[in-house]
C-alpha cells in the first residue's frame, strides 16, 4: 500500500495548545468585576497567557488591582494609548470590546485553570525540544546521568507551578485533624504519634519522628551518628513491615558519606551479631552463613531503599523524594550528612554558611511538601575538643546559625566512654605512685561505669521537653538500643 503523501500536499503544521477565546473572556470578566481576580491571582502569571498582548493587559489589570485602583476600559486607556501592540488589535476600543462580549464573570476561575494548562502543555514541548537537542549534542563536560537530573529537576519545577496546596483552613478542620491524631497514639501502646524510632525512651520523649518535622542529629566523627541514623531507619521500616503499615514508614537513606554496600554490612552486622568488621574481611565461621541467609529474608522485605550518589542537592533529593513518596508513599527521609550535600549551583559557594543555610531551608521544606519528618545528620566544630566537657552544645553545630533555626528538633549522640579510653591518666613526675594509683583507680571506675552506654541529647524541641536519653551501645555492631530500665536515668528541663 503506497503511504507517501501527494505531491502537492501541504505538510502538518502544528499549533501549540492555546485557547484565545478563553483568555478574552477571562480578561473580560476581569475589566466588569475586578473581584474575579482574587479566584485566579494565586496561580495566574501574564506569561503564562499564549498572546503577548492578552499577556500585557493581564499584567496591566493586576498591577491596577493590587494598588487599590479600579481596573476597566476607561482606566487603562491612557495606560495603552501609546502601544503599538494593542494599536495593532484595535487599539483600547479592543478592552471596550473584550468587557463587552461578556455575559458572566462567574466562569473566571475555569478559563483561568483552561489558560494555565495550556501553558503546562507548551512548556512540556520546550523541555521535550530541549532534552531532544541535549541528548544529541555530545558534550565531555555533562554526562548522560546529569542530563536526567537536568530533565528531572525541569519537570519538578514545571509540576509545582501553580500547584495551590496553601490557603487558609478553618481552624474546626485542624482540630479535627490533631484530635484523630492524639487518638491513634492512645490506641497505640507505645503512644507514638509519629514514626517510631525503635527506642522505647526515645520515642518517650519525641513521641516519634513527626511528620514535617526537620530533625537534627549531630555529632563528632566516632559517637554513632551514622549507627544512631541507621538504627533508626531499620526500626521504623520493621515496624512498618511487621504493621502493615500501621506504624513506622518507609524510609529512604540518602547516603552521602558510606557506600550502599557499606551501609547495608551495618545492617547486617546489627541483625546477625556478627561484627562488620570481621564481615567486610570474610573473617566469618561456617555457622555464620545460615544466619546470613535468615537475615537477608528478613531485611530483603524491608521498605528501605538506599541512595549513595556523592555531592547531591537539594534539587535532585526533593525529585527522587518526591518520586518514591508516589511509587512507595515514602514516609521518612534519613541524611547522612548535610555537610556534604551542595545547593543549588554547580559549585561550592564562597559563602559556606549561606550554602548550608540553604540546604536546611531545602531539606525543611522537603519535610512540610511530602509532609514526613525528615533527618539529617550534621558535624560537629572542633570546638568541642577544645573543653574540659565534652557534651556538645547547640553552639557547636558547625556553620550553626540557620541548622539550629531551621530545626524543629536538635539532637546530638556523645559517647563518654570514647574520650575516656584515650585519656588514660600518665604519673606526673612530682606525683607519688599511691596517688597516681589512686587517681588511675578512680579513671578505670569512670570508663567502666559508662562503658556500653551512648547519650541522645535533646538540646532543641520544638514541641516538647529538652533533656538527654540514655541509650546502650554496642561498638562491634555498631548498634544503639534502649538500656535496661534499672539503669535508665534522664534529667530535663522545658525548652
Amino acid at each position: 500500500m503506497d503511504t507517501q503523501p501527494p505531491p502537492n500536499a501541504t505538510p502538518e503544521y502544528r499549533t501549540q495548545p492555546h485557547n484565545e477565546e478563553a483568555e478574552q473572556a477571562l480578561l473580560g470578566a476581569l475589566l466588569v468585576n475586578n473581584r474575579a481576580y482574587e479566584k485566579i491571582g494565586e496561580f495566574l502569571r501574564p506569561e503564562h497567557f499564549y498572546s503577548p498582548v492578552h499577556g500585557r493587559i493581564y499584567s496591566a489589570i493586576v498591577s491596577f488591582i493590587e494598588r487599590g485602583q479600579i481596573a476597566n476600559p476607561v482606566t487603562l486607556k491612557s495606560y495603552f494609548e501609546r502601544d503599538p501592540d494593542l494599536t495593532a488589535v484595535g487599539g483600547s476600543s479592543y478592552l471596550a470590546s473584550l468587557a463587552s462580549s461578556i455575559v458572566t464573570v462567574v466562569n473566571a476561575e475555569d478559563y483561568g485553570r483552561t489558560l494555565h494548562s495550556n501553558y503546562l502543555r507548551r512548556q512540556l514541548i520546550a523541555i521535550g525540544e530541549d532534552i531532544v537537542n541535549e541528548a544529541y549534542r555530545h558534550d565531555l563536560e555533562i554526562s548522560a546521568q546529569d542530563q536526567i537530573e537536568e530533565a528531572e529537576k525541569h519537570l519538578f519545577d514545571l509540576a509545582s507551578t501553580g500547584d495551590i496546596k496553601g490557603g487558609f483552613i478553618p481552624i474546626a478542620r485542624s482540630l479535627e485533624a490533631a484530635i484523630t491524631t492524639a487518638e491513634a497514639a492512645f490506641r497505640r501502646d507505645s503512644n507514638v504519634t509519629g514514626v517510631t524510632s525503635g527506642l522505647v525512651d526515645l520515642d518517650r520523649w519525641l513521641g516519634g519522628m513527626h511528620r514535617s518535622d526537620l530533625i537534627i542529629l549531630a555529632g563528632r566523627p566516632s559517637m554513632g551518628k551514622t549507627a544512631l541514623a541507621t538504627n533508626i531507619a531499620v526500626n521504623a521500616a520493621k515496624a512498618f513491615m511487621t504493621s502493615k503499615g500501621v506504624d513506622g514508614g518507609v524510609v529512604g537513606v540518602f547516603s552521602l558519606e558510606m557506600s550502599a554496600e557499606q551501609l547495608a554490612t551495618r545492617v547486617l552486622a546489627d541483625e546477625t551479631k556478627v561484627p562488620g568488621d570481621k564481615i567486610r574481611r570474610g573473617e566469618v565461621r561456617d555457622s555464620d552463613f545460615p544466619r546470613f541467609i535468615e537475615a537477608n529474608q528478613t531485611l530483603a522485605r524491608l521498605p528501605l531503599y538506599i541512595d549513595d550518589t556523592p555531592g547531591i542537592t537539594v534539587g535532585m533529593l526533593r525529585t527522587r523524594a518526591r518520586r518514591l513518596k508516589r511509587t512507595a508513599n515514602l514516609g521518612m527521609i534519613v541524611v547522612d550528612y548535610l555537610q556534604l550535600m551542595r545547593g543549588s549551583g554547580m559549585n561550592r559557594s564562597e559563602n559556606r554558611v549561606q550554602e548550608i543555610s540553604e540546604i536546611t531551608r531545602g531539606l525543611k521544606a522537603v519535610a512540610k511538601e511530602l509532609d514526613i519528618p525528615v533527618i539529617a545528620l550534621s558535624q560537629l566544630s572542633r570546638a568541642v575538643e577544645a573543653r574540659e566537657d565534652k557534651r556538645p552544645q547547640l553552639a557547636d553545630l558547625r556553620e550553626s546559625g540557620s541548622i539550629e533555626q531551621d530545626a524543629d528538633v536538635v539532637m546530638f549522640v556523645y559517647r563518654e566512654q570514647y574520650y575516656l579510653e584515650r585519656a588514660q591518666p600518665n604519673r606526673r613526675p612530682d606525683e607519688s605512685e599511691e596517688k597516681f594509683n589512686d587517681r588511675h583507680e578512680r579513671w578505670k571506675q569512670r570508663c567502666e561505669e559508662v562503658y556500653g552506654i551512648g547519650e541522645c541529647i535533646i538540646a532543641k524541641q520544638r514541641h516538647g521537653p529538652v533533656g538527654t536519653v540514655r541509650l546502650h551501645f554496642e561498638g562491634q555492631f555498631t548498634k544503639f538500643s534502649d538500656l535496661d530500665a534499672n539503669h535508665v536515668a534522664h534529667s530535663h528541663s522545658s525548652e
